[in-house]
């Protein structure tokens, strides 16, 4: 009878072996690419760097180094069409993303792309946004930068790392219509491949602000090189010490810029699943957690189907806006 028992038991145990070893993905990640749509320096460099090349190697779920390739052009859109046209079904890629992207595929800048075009793996945090000034711009706070747009626009130069009608651009016209701004076409907003040279810029003294994001800034602003005139956040940024919102000095504006990534088109489900999974790993790891405390990052978490649906409703938001800023793109 214990033979029986025992017997049972050993087939038992193997049927469940058997079960659980079919429900993971057999896909293991081999040498792992993170694709930075811009120069060294900028937000999405900073996401392949520290979320996906520093957290997931931590956690194990990428074996050696994960090799990051800064592609930048076209506000994301060189390295969009190069995924789309020579990456599709690599296993062993993923590219960091943003709001950015969600504002250029909603004014069509990626032409005859779509989002369509890509897997959405997930967000892992947002990034807010920040304008910024020179350690001695005459500008002290937010109120005399909008009062310099008032008077003529051409002669106040903003640097951001987005292209033109990208989300840093997108930001400062927002702030200048909320302070009665009326010639937006005319700000003189001066575009660069990354967060980090619009910065140079500033700090060289050849623009007079700088729009970008929370972690961008960081660097600069502990070496004591800028001052943050405002926070586009609904509250103060702990890792900006005392740094004013924009709607404490009277401009109701929250810019807020996910973070995250998308993989290409044609790779194998186990792939994506696996992908998926891992973006979201990071998301719910202390290890991240403390790294967006760090850097000014807020929690902000969306994968999957979920994340395709917000990013869908977002881009259709988006449009609107552009449309009424008159960016939309024919």
């Amino acid at each position: 009878m214990k033979e029986k028992v025992s017997s049972l038991f050993k087939v038992a145990l193997t049927l469940l072996v058997l079960t659980v070893h079919f429900s993971f993905s057999d896909f293991k990640p081999g040498r792992v690419t993170c694709i930075a749509p811009a120069s060294p320096g900028g937000g999405w460099d900073f996401t392949c760097r520290t979320p996906a090349a520093n957290v997931m190697k931590k956690l194990k779920l990428i074996s050696g180094t994960m090799k990051v390739v800064n592609m930048a052009g076209g506000g994301g859109g060189i390295a969009f069409a190069h995924v789309v046209n020579k990456q599709k079904g690599d296993d062993n890629l993923i590219v960091a993303a943003s709001q950015a992207t969600a504002v250029r595929l909603a004014q069509n800048a990626y032409p005859g792309f779509n989002a369509g075009d890509v897997n959405w793996l997930g967000a892992i945090g947002a990034d807010y946004g920040v304008i910024a000034v020179a350690k001695d711009s005459p500008y002290k706070k937010l109120g005399d930068f909008i009062n310099a747009l008032k008077r003529n626009p051409r002669n106040v130069k903003v640097s951001g790392g987005s292209a033109a009608g990208g989300w840093d651009h997108l930001k400062v016209l927002l702030l200048a219509k909320k302070g009665g701004v009326k010639d937006l076409e005319k700000v003189n907003y001066v575009s660069f491949n990354s967060g980090g040279n619009a910065l140079i810029e500033l700090i060289g003294g050849r623009v007079n602000a700088f729009t970008g994001d929370t972690s961008e800034v960081l660097g600069q602003l502990d070496a004591g090189a800028i001052r943050i005139l405002a926070v586009l956040s609904p509250e103060r940024v702990a890792r900006l010490g005392n740094a004013n919102t924009a709607k404490e000095q009277g401009y109701d504006v929250i810019g807020a810029n996910w973070r995250g990534f998308y993989a290409p088109s044609g790779i194998s489900k186990d792939a994506l699943k696996y992908w998926s999974d891992a973006v979201e790993e990071v998301a719910n790891s202390k290890e991240w957690e403390n790294l967006m405390a760090k850097n000014g990052l807020a929690p902000f978490k969306s994968f999957g189907s979920q994340f395709e649906s917000f990013l869908s409703g977002q881009i259709n938001e988006i449009k609107q806006i552009s449309a009424d800023l008159g960016l939309l793109k024919k």
